[in-house]
């Protein structure tokens, strides 16, 4: 695939559509990941997830007139905000299943802090069977168990934060006869 060449003849210029979709066929081509780049106070960051799913920040450069402070992205809005998924799910080398968690969020063990647990270590679970609910921007998502066994290990408590990525159980897998 051929590409252009992009003349940045203006200092203040920031990205333009054309660059972004240059930057993200090569990305998608290398297979990279994830990606920051900053340019003339202009920074851009790219995180692609496992389905090809794609999200793009693009910041503005500060003003001559403002100070420079410390730098915060603006927050996605809901159409721009794109959660790419860790493995879900990971054998260990003693058979267990760890069940990941897809999101950054608040860890919850139970549908409301009255209730008795989703489940506890030693209950038997099936795929599909909801673990927790994890709270991410005020929703509440639930955490699916993706095989059927029996639970060995909680690794959170209710309340905690959780990262992407972070182990929230362990599954001892059935047996398949």
């Amino acid at each position: 695939m051929p590409r252009k060449n992009v003349r940045h003849e203006d200092a203040e210029d920031s990205w333009s559509i054309e660059e972004i979709r240059e930057l993200l066929g090569l990305l998608i081509e290398l297979d990279i990941s994830e990606f920051e780049m900053e340019r003339n106070g202009s920074r851009i960051r790219v995180r692609r997830g496992q389905t090809a799913e794609t999200s793009v920040v693009a910041v503005p450069p500060p003003r001559a007139s403002q100070s420079p402070g410390p730098f915060f992205p603006p927050a996605p809005s809901p159409a721009q905000q794109v959660v790419g998924r860790p493995e879900p799910t990971s054998e260990t080398p003693d058979g267990l299943h760890i069940i990941k968690s897809p999101i950054v969020g608040t860890f919850y063990g139970s549908p409301s802090p009255d209730a008795p647990p989703f489940v506890n270590p030693g209950d038997a679970v099936q795929v599909g069977q909801i673990l927790c609910i994890i709270e991410a921007m005020k929703l509440m998502n639930e955490i699916e168990s993706e095989v059927a066994g029996e639970v060995v290990r909680l690794y959170m408590e209710s309340g905690q934060p959780v990262e992407y990525g972070q182990s929230l159980f362990a599954i001892k897998p059935s047996v398949r006869k």
